[in-house]
């Protein structure tokens, strides 16, 4: 059985696709690389922001569920999604560029020895940035060329999400039994995991938290973390490995872009696995991703259902010159 070679995505709530879509572009500059739908409920959109190609391990993806209230932090949730910039300096950059934007932000920290800048979005989302300053492990995507931020200072990628959790011994088992990570570091009530390559891109982050109450999921709070796998046949491989320690999983799931797997693990933490392909330019040129409404094969037949349901936005960013912004 191949390996898990660290993230692959993170999905979260939002409550307004058009605000995401401003405060991913044009704030966090990351690339808008497929605006389709969930599959599971076609009225809801879901919006895949990464790197310049899309490259497994950079996406940050959202859904807009419609009339779906806003969540609450807590203990038992996935709490925090990490960015990766290339320097140290780059924070600099951030810290400057988010003041400016009057983006609520904490100061640059060091967290298990890196150095790290957490922010919010408009729904108090939580984030942050991470140096790969010293970084060694798992490689970094690539900087999307058009978009605003100045190249050595743009985010490359996913860094390790950040889990709170009650039961901590029972979520360490699962992790090192069930999906091979290894507790490499502890800071406090804080663990540091990592698996594959290691590195920031390749590592999570558990908080032992029984002082909260429990989380509650709504916009504002991430709905699941994908790992990455290989290929398809790693899916029905991990597939039967999990079921083997008791765990329910969802079976192989063909998402067209990446094939998939899920399974809850934890109280309100919900994992997949997914493939590094196909990918995202399958069916759209590099030059337009992320402009037109996108539908695997198999929703093309509802094209017209579905883009009755779901409101046009405007993400054509291929007629525009979008500037540097240096501060």
């Amino acid at each position: 059985m191949n390996p898990i070679r660290g993230m692959h995505h993170v999905t979260a709530i939002t409550s307004s696709a058009e605000k995401n879509y401003e405060f991913f572009t044009y704030i966090l500059g990351m690339r808008l690389v497929k605006k389709t739908v969930n599959q599971d409920d076609i009225q809801t959109y879901h919006l895949f922001f990464a790197d310049d190609e899309g490259n497994a391990g950079t996406d940050m993806t959202f859904f807009d569920f419609p009339g779906i209230p806003k969540g609450s932090h807590g203990t038992n949730e996935i709490y925090k999604t990490s960015f990766r910039v290339p320097s140290d300096d780059a924070l600099d950059y951030w810290v400057k560029r988010f003041n400016r934007l009057e983006i609520n932000h904490s100061g640059i920290q060091e967290h298990f020895g890196v150095q790290t800048l957490s922010f919010s979005d408009f729904d108090d989302q939580q984030y942050q940035l991470v140096s790969d300053e010293t970084n060694k492990g798992a490689k970094a995507g690539i900087a999307w060329k058009g978009g605003p931020i100045p190249l050595e200072y743009a985010i490359v990628g996913l860094g390790p999400i950040v889990v709170r959790v009650a039961q901590y011994d029972f979520f360490k088992e699962i992790l090192e039994k069930v999906f091979q990570y290894k507790e490499v570091m502890k800071e406090g009530s804080e663990y540091l995991f990592e698996i594959g390559q290691g590195g920031n891109g390749a590592q999570l982050i558990v908080e032992h938290n029984t002082d909260l109450p429990m989380a509650r999921q709504g916009y504002g709070t991430v709905h699941h973390a994908a790992l990455c796998v290989d290929e398809q046949s790693d899916i029905y491989e991990w597939d039967n490995h999990i079921k083997s320690f008791g765990l329910q999983t969802s079976g192989f799931v063909d998402r067209f872009f990446f094939q998939s797997l899920y399974t809850r693990v934890a109280p309100q933490i919900l994992f997949e696995l997914a493939t590094k392909g196909p990918g995202f330019m399958g069916d759209e040129p590099y030059e337009t991703l992320g402009e037109k409404l996108s539908l695997p094969p198999f929703l093309e037949s509802e094209r017209d259902k579905i883009e009755s349901m779901v409101r046009p936005i405007n993400t054509t960013r291929s007629t525009k010159t979008i500037e540097k912004e240096y501060e």
